[in-house]
């Protein structure tokens, strides 16, 4: 055994351990209340049923009483959905292609499937997330008799009174490898009258769409998208309301008398607190020693507009919505910022309607082709074994059409880009979109009709076109 001398210039020859610190891991009193509210739950714990109850409530409340709130979602469900999804089947035979999807636009009319997309992206920004149930309905004025009936997130819940394996979150039961195995749907709402939340349909994961945006690993709920928000919202409104109330006060108080003679002075005595009736258009005078004066209001600041500029770009930002979009007010911007501040939020939208097409539409559509199957109109989708298939959406609308064509024009000339995805920017099949082309071309020859040749022009300077507000506020 060693003596102790010698093991400690053993020790004192190993290198030394340096010991890595995070000062966002430490716990002061400065920061002890700012971090107060930090857990370690995990994602189904945070959002549990409480919780996403009382998120829902106050996100629905604000939506419903927000102007603001109710644009963005409003806006947020019209440039996702737009007027709804067409679908372009990828088959090699052009005659089924043609077939199928205009029997499944026709279908989607019956159930009116683009509003009720635009009811769930509504619904995933307020709610966090949306049901729906892939039903027969025989009322379906179409061949193929499935509907999209909606579910709001509240009626999937696990009902009382009744004992559910550990496995279920909240009405979704999960099998060994954490898919959902079934939902269970509660048949009455529990904000209803005499709601127990004892009547309730366990659902098959087949027949049941579950759309919502899951933040962490393991989460199986969703919670609303403008939770970060809500906070803000409420800020919002209490300084409007501040500003009204002090501009109130102060118009509620006509004119008061005032003097700058001291107490017990020459002034002429009066009754403190006195109210004195002045009609209009009317001279009068005052006491010896007084002067009239009216309150001035110091509301709104100046500051007003600047405080409600920053918070909505603060509660539009968890949204990925550029301020002029949030506001519904681009008098600040220039063209060049207003384009920039666009990308994000566009390249937000494309990511959206991905997750909708692969969460809500594939599912739609293969139950829509299962029951296809079985009509005489669509016997022809028994022999495919796959049915390839993409979705178009709404293009965008450009700002300076001319631009946009100029642009369109030379990825053409230098194959940089095809016909097919120039006109998938604007949500168009290009099939369709040329032979309705030839078509016209067709009919113009024959009537003798010649369609002038347009030579795009150079596009200018993008960054030169400045907003005539900024030019004015420059000058």
């Amino acid at each position: 055994m060693w003596p102790f001398r010698k093991i400690r210039k053993a020790l004192r020859s190993l290198p030394a351990m340096v010991r890595a610190r995070f000062d966002a891991a430490q716990t002061t009193t400065d920061n002890a209340r700012h971090w107060a509210m930090a857990d370690s739950l995990s994602a189904d714990g945070a959002a549990s049923a409480d919780v996403r109850r009382k998120l829902r409530e106050r996100a629905r409340y604000e939506v419903a009483n927000n102007s603001y709130a109710k644009g963005i979602v409003l806006t947020l469900a019209n440039d996702c959905v737009g007027t709804g999804p067409r679908l372009q089947l990828l088959t090699d035979d052009s005659q089924t292609n043609n077939t199928v999807e205009a029997a499944f636009a026709d279908w989607s009319r019956a159930v009116n499937l683009a509003e009720k997309l635009r009811t769930m992206r509504m619904a995933k920004a307020t709610d966090g997330e949306t049901f729906a149930v892939l039903t027969a309905n025989p009322l379906v004025d179409s061949p193929v008799a499935l509907d999209v009936q909606l579910v709001e997130a509240d009626r999937v819940a696990s009902p009382v009174l009744s004992v559910f394996p550990s496995d279920d979150i909240d009405g979704i039961t999960l099998d060994a490898f954490g898919n959902p195995q079934t939902y269970t749907i509660l048949r009455d709402h529990p904000g209803d009258m005499l709601a127990w939340k004892t009547r309730y349909d366990r659902v098959p994961a087949d027949a049941v769409v579950h759309w919502f945006r899951s933040d962490r690993p393991d989460q199986h709920r969703g919670v609303p998208e403008i939770t970060p928000a809500l906070p803000l919202f409420a800020q919002l409104r209490r300084y409007t309301l501040a500003v009204i109330a002090a501009a109130e006060t102060a118009a509620d108080f006509a004119a008061v008398l005032f003097t700058d003679s001291p107490a017990n002075g020459e002034a002429q005595a009066l009754e403190p607190m006195d109210v004195v009736s002045l009609e209009k258009r009317m001279a009068t005078v005052l006491p010896d020693g007084w002067r009239l004066g009216q309150v001035e209001a110091q509301q709104p600041t100046t500051s007003y507009a600047e405080f409600k500029r920053e918070i909505l770009n603060e509660i539009a930002r968890c949204l990925n919505l550029p301020y002029n979009i949030a506001a519904c007010n681009s008098s600040g911007y220039n063209y060049a910022s207003g384009r920039l501040d666009h990308q994000t939020y566009f390249k937000a939208i494309r990511v959206e309607q991905a997750h909708l097409a692969e969460t809500v539409l594939d599912r739609i559509f293969a139950a829509w082709v299962y029951e296809a199957m079985l009509t005489t109109e669509l016997a022809s989708l028994r022999t495919m074994r796959s049915v390839p298939h993409q979705w178009f959406f709404d293009g965008t609308e450009h700002v300076d059409p001319a631009k946009e064509a100029n642009a369109q024009a030379t990825r053409l000339a230098s194959n940089t880009t095809t016909l097919a995805a120039e006109y998938a920017r604007q949500g168009k099949d290009w099939e369709t979109e040329l032979h309705q082309r030839a078509k016209e071309r067709q009919l113009m020859e024959k009537l003798g009709l010649t369609a002038p040749q347009v030579t795009p022009e150079p596009a200018e300077d993008e960054d030169e076109e400045i907003d005539t507000d900024v030019e004015h506020q420059a000058a």
